[in-house]
């Protein structure tokens, strides 16, 4: 099979997986010729599949093994490896929700007694916990005997492949900031999720101004206080309308990469005193998990080589430059704090490194 028709494939299991983990089905990930059947706790029927005798595993992410006080005994090799704990039956969904998700550790602070299991599917079970991550799920399973739908550890890879972003349509879009623009979608065989860019004013020789903007729901539709988000978005049409010309970039990466349900469990982390990166963590996700390679396939596609880039993270920076953008200049965007984002904007200042 040539390799473009490989990767092809191997993007539509992961989609397969994706799709079947969102709608609660078992999935089988297979590596080094093993398999490991796992159905999602956050949409599985659980109570169907608990065992009434015996024993059951989990596999959960290693940060919320650390939080549970469990020891990854590979840890000195690799500290995002998966844990696999072992429960003594029977144990109700209730239950097992209460030990997966942080945001119920303040209501059922007791759990327990289980204990940490060799992982024998090391492979396999890291590339679940990325497949979650990309359906937005939170990061656990129950092992179980069987499942239908096959992914191969390595597909997880395939399913947010930029390489396989396409330009899908393109019409002219008058926006508040500026009535001479473009609107462009992106789309790939394998990822359902569409991104957009917005390309302000005149295209000419210059080098535009560009903006790659995280989608955020709460803050760029509803006005939340608790980011800077909206207004980050405004400030940088209005800045590429004063410039000779622009592309804003909308990436459809709710949440830094979790998604937005999974953002929403982070705020209500929050809420219990965690900062953003901590709650990020504590729900077994990166601090940033986006994937910046998605926006340079985006500007090659729309022929843009040459960036000055609107941001106070350097990561963009990097991300960019990683993948063959150049980045003439950081342009900062300058946003007012109010009472309600001021924590947050001094976590990203502290903790992740932005500046102005």
């Amino acid at each position: 099979m040539p390799l473009e028709e490989a990767q092809k494939a191997a993007a539509r299991r992961a989609a397969r997986a994706v799709d079947a983990l969102r709608r609660g089905w078992p999935i089988g990930v297979e590596a080094e010729g093993q398999r490991l059947n796992l159905l999602p706790v956050e949409t599985g029927d659980l109570s169907a599949a608990l065992p009434t005798s015996g024993t059951l595993s989990l596999l959960i992410s290693a940060s919320r093994a650390d939080t549970l006080k469990l020891l990854n005994q590979f840890a000195a090799a690799d500290p995002n490896l998966p844990i696999r704990i072992v429960l003594d039956a029977p144990v109700s969904a209730a239950e097992i929700t209460a030990i997966v998700d942080p945001v119920l550790d303040m209501q059922y602070p007791m759990k327990g007694p289980f204990r940490s299991e060799t992982l024998g599917h090391p492979e396999a079970a890291k590339a679940a916990m990325e497949l979650a991550r990309q359906g937005g799920l939170l990061p656990a399973f129950l092992i179980v005997d069987d499942a239908e739908d096959i992914v191969h550890a390595e597909d997880a890879d395939a399913y947010a492949d930029a390489g396989a972003l396409t330009i899908s349509a393109h019409a002219k879009l008058p926006v508040a900031a500026n009535a001479e623009a473009h609107i462009y979608g992106f789309r790939s065989e394998a990822d359902a999720t569409d991104h957009i860019a917005l390309v302000i004013g005149q295209r000419d020789n210059s080098t535009p101004v560009v903006r790659l903007h995280s989608e955020c729901l709460t803050g760029d539709v509803l006005g939340s206080l608790k980011c800077d988000c909206g207004p980050q978005l405004h400030a940088a049409l209005d800045q590429m309308s004063n410039a000779s010309w622009g592309v804003l970039l909308y990436l459809r990466q709710e949440g830094r990469g979790i998604g937005l349900i999974n953002k929403l469990r982070a705020y209500a982390l929050q809420d219990q005193g965690f900062d953003t990166v901590d709650a990020n963590q504590r729900l077994g996700f990166a601090i940033d998990a986006r994937d910046f390679s998605i926006a340079a396939r985006m500007l090659d596609l729309l022929n843009v080589p040459r960036v000055k880039l609107l941001t106070n993270n350097p990561e963009k920076v990097a991300g960019l430059e990683a993948s063959g953008v150049s980045v003439e200049d950081r342009l900062p965007v300058q946003i007012t704090a109010n009472p309600h984002n001021e924590f947050y904007l001094d976590t990203k200042r502290d903790r992740t490194g932005h500046k102005l």
